[in-house]
């Protein structure tokens, strides 16, 4: 079938320097010669292997370590081509890397490698999603709902800096997904809204703002074709995307027009069928209709593809590893991203170039996409991090300051039962924060914020693993109190299957809902999550669980800030897209 595309889509020449940086004739003679020197004596396997980029966590394991020498097998014998920083799980936490810690290993790997590697990271919240003491914005949502397109312009450029500064080359950001799907466990608050045309205004802006950066970055759009209107998370299985063509024209495109339009370097496979693409029900990743017969033709994309995580079980319960990744090239991916043993997927490659089943010149295409990558971000010149200069540069009081700007025009009132807001006391009521973990952060900030700001509220800080006699002695002392402002902590997450509030919760709401005391509550996360508790008397959205939002949230319970955000998503039979009750703040 035919997608035609709405905007003028230039082509992006493989070779193409970033729109800004007005390279020099100088510079394009040397251009060629540099990349000449980095093919010089590859062999097949070894420019195969510039194609693979395999995950690490960012600590400095010990030079005996076993690890340590996985690492430098791939990077100095099998030559892969990059590197993507990834959390480290723990006890069910995941545990974001020390900004020094994990420099020291990306200069220790680059030191290692034939060729520069490329560094990338998801850095969909800016480093902080993977980097401990970065700048901490807020969800893509939060933009959306603050309907602020010069902050995405500000966040994008901003986050270029603190990544290159970390090291990190290559950016996998913005979402450009349409979360029009209110069960979408996985997607969710990434996305910047369901209106495909403000979702590709913030793109454009995203990219537009880290290819301005004094040493810009990639970036990335994702997840191609759309993973926005799905139920399944693709890291446990296959969504599939079944919408006409017609749909497909009109929304989940949009954005990634506007990408392409705006010079994005790469676009992230999405690990979803779409039959009205392929009626084969191939996953995006590996589906030659979707990559090469969409994307490349008809919508004239020349950068480099890149598969979203080849270990994810979307792609695993399909394929097994190495097909999976001959399979991804042969649909048109340029880069296989954390295949699950990257020198079995080397080799299936390989064996099926040596076979005919892939022409060396489709190897030699991507291998050029990808070395102009390198080329375009500066490596060859000095491919280490100057570790003096991250603490100049990470979390400064600019993006700071920006995001949370951000976080406090997002909150959104979408209910006022009685007009309850604002509390005429904040510290008569009772506050009780619904943590998604024991171990984790989400509410922590809050809890500081209560014990200082509010000293003689009753507060408490739950986990779903808290008793459930403990829940019903809380909702006993809320009856003593003037109102009970509830504060859900409901974030989407890979695995967990869907974004609903967690073990005990549930029925703890509606103990206090049932009680005498009005209840109001505050998502920091899930948007839709008054669908499931209608009764309360007043309801506001955070868009999402950062900090950020934590300090944004009690300000506007207090009243110290106006809430003017808009919803960016329709809350089904209950508030559509844009709906938001303006209050201004109370006179300090």
């Amino acid at each position: 079938m035919t997608i035609h595309s709405k905007l003028a889509l230039p082509a992006i020449a493989a070779l193409a320097a970033f729109s800004h940086s007005g390279s020099s004739a100088e510079t394009q003679v040397q251009t060629p010669a540099l990349l000449e020197r980095w093919k010089s004596g590859m062999t097949l396997r070894e420019q195969i292997a510039q194609l693979v980029v395999i995950p690490f966590y960012g600590d400095l394991p010990g030079p005996k370590s076993l690890e340590h020498k996985r690492f430098l097998h791939l990077v100095s014998e099998s030559r892969v081509g990059g590197l993507i920083l990834v959390n480290r799980v723990q006890n069910g936490i995941a545990r974001n890397a020390e900004p020094h810690e994990m420099a020291s290993f990306i200069n220790r790997m680059q030191k290692a490698a034939n060729v520069p590697l490329i560094v990338a990271g998801d850095f969909e919240r800016g480093a902080s999603m993977r980097v401990s003491g970065t700048t901490k914005w807020p969800h893509n949502m939060a933009f959306g709902a603050a309907r602020d397109y010069e902050a995405s312009r500000a966040q994008g450029a901003y986050t270029a800096e603190e990544a290159r500064a970390l090291g990190v080359h290559w950016v996998f950001a913005p979402d450009a997904d349409v979360n029009n799907n209110p069960a979408n466990p996985i997607i969710g608050i990434r996305s910047y809204g369901e209106n495909p045309w403000e979702v590709a205004s913030h793109v454009r802006s995203y990219i537009e703002g880290a290819r301005s950066a004094v040493r810009p970055v990639l970036v990335t759009a994702k997840h191609f074709p759309g993973h926005g209107d799905t139920a399944v998370d693709s890291h446990v299985g296959l969504p599939r995307l079944n919408v006409a063509a017609s749909r497909l024209e009109e929304v989940e495109l949009i954005p990634f027009r506007a990408a392409i339009d705006a010079g994005v370097d790469s676009i992230m496979t999405a690990h979803v069928s779409v039959p009205a693409l392929d009626p084969s029900d191939t996953p995006a990743t590996v589906s030659h209709a979707i990559l090469t017969g969409v994307l490349r033709k008809e919508l004239g994309f020349q950068g480099i593809i890149v598969t979203d995580a080849m270990d994810m079980q979307g792609l695993t319960k399909i394929l097994p590893g190495g097909e999976a990744a001959v399979r991804a090239i042969e649909a048109g991916a340029d880069v296989l991203l954390m295949p699950p043993d990257p020198d079995k997927a080397i080799a299936a490659v390989l064996k099926a170039v040596n076979s005919g089943r892939i022409s060396r010149q489709r190897i030699e295409e991507s291998l050029e996409r990808v070395l102009a990558a390198k080329f375009r971000v500066g490596l060859g010149e000095n491919n280490l991090v100057d570790l003096r200069n991250i603490s100049r540069v990470v979390n400064s009081p600019e993006p700071r300051d920006c995001a949370q700007q951000v976080a406090a025009r997002a909150i959104t009132l979408v209910k006022n039962q009685n007009d309850i807001l604002p509390l005429e006391k904040p510290a008569s009521a009772c506050h009780f924060i619904l943590s998604e973990s024991r171990l984790g952060q989400s509410g922590r900030k809050l809890a500081e914020l209560l014990a200082k700001e509010l000293p003689g509220a009753l507060w408490r800080r739950f986990t779903p693993a808290t008793p459930a006699i403990e829940l019903s002695k809380s909702a006993k002392e809320a009856e003593g109190c003037k109102a009970v402002v509830i504060y859900a902590f409901v974030s989407v997450a890979a695995y967990r299957g869907n974004a609903a509030l967690p073990g005990g919760y549930p029925k703890f709401v509606e103990q206090l809902i049932a009680g005498p005391v009005p209840v109001v509550m505050v998502s920091l996360g899930n948007p839709y999550l008054l669908s499931s508790f209608p009764r309360v008397a007043a309801y506001l959205n955070t868009y999402s669980t950062a900090p950020t939002s934590e300090v944004a949230a009690l300000k506007a319970i207090k009243a110290e800030i106006p809430i003017e955000g808009h919803l960016p998503v329709t809350i089904p039979d209950i508030a559509p897209q844009g709906a938001g009750i303006q209050l201004s703040a109370r006179l300090q």
